[in-house]
């Protein structure tokens, strides 16, 4: 084999060994995918904590909202120092609202003709329940476990949905079983004792 073909040959397996390691500007490709891989990392990390962080915001203001709807009557049945308490015999209901006399039972306390408690499956007419007055009117709340329980209701209905948040939406499954069994353990509870 004469010289040159020699030479030629040798030129063309390094011409072929540069292709095969890539054109000086290879190593250019290779950052500005790396980059390009970072990036989309950077953004899916950013789209899970944002998720996560609305599904949270979701969840704690679920919970929030089912706090603030109990606390309304939780607060007269809960703290009760210092308020009227007494019986109500319930002898009338109408859409909302039953009403009945009012038997003193707390020291201060005075008897009334006519005391208003919410219409709910906490109150049926011809029956007697312990309650407790709210400050300044003729609006009575039921007292006792059983009016303990039934104001917390609301809050075991939002332990149940903030539940689903957490295992679907958090993917926190543990949390939301914990949840969801305490939101059911509530309103079994308030079913029973009502």
């Amino acid at each position: 084999m004469p010289a040159t073909a020699v030479r030629s040959h040798r030129r063309r397996g390094t011409s072929r060994k540069a292709s095969a390691k890539g054109s000086p500007d290879a190593p250019k490709t290779i950052r500005a995918r790396a980059r390009g891989r970072a990036k989309g990392s950077a953004s899916v990390v950013a789209l899970r904590y944002g998720r996560l962080a609305a599904m949270g915001t979701v969840a704690v203001l679920i919970l929030f909202a089912g706090v603030w709807g109990s606390w309304g009557a939780a607060q007269h049945v809960m703290l009760t120092k210092g308020r009227e308490q007494g019986t109500v015999e319930v002898t009338r209901c109408g859409a909302d609202m039953c009403t009945g006399p009012y038997t003193p039972v707390s020291a201060g306390s005075t008897a009334r003709a006519r005391v208003e408690i919410e219409k709910s499956v906490a109150v049926r007419k011809g029956r007697t329940y312990t309650v407790v007055l709210k400050p300044g009117g003729t609006e009575a709340v039921r007292s006792g476990p059983a009016g303990v329980l039934y104001a917390w209701v609301p809050f075991g209905g939002a332990l149940l949905l903030a539940s689903v948040v957490a295992a679907g939406g958090l993917g926190r499954v543990r949390v939301g079983w914990v949840l969801a069994g305490s939101g059911v353990a509530l309103l079994t509870a308030a079913f029973l004792a009502v």
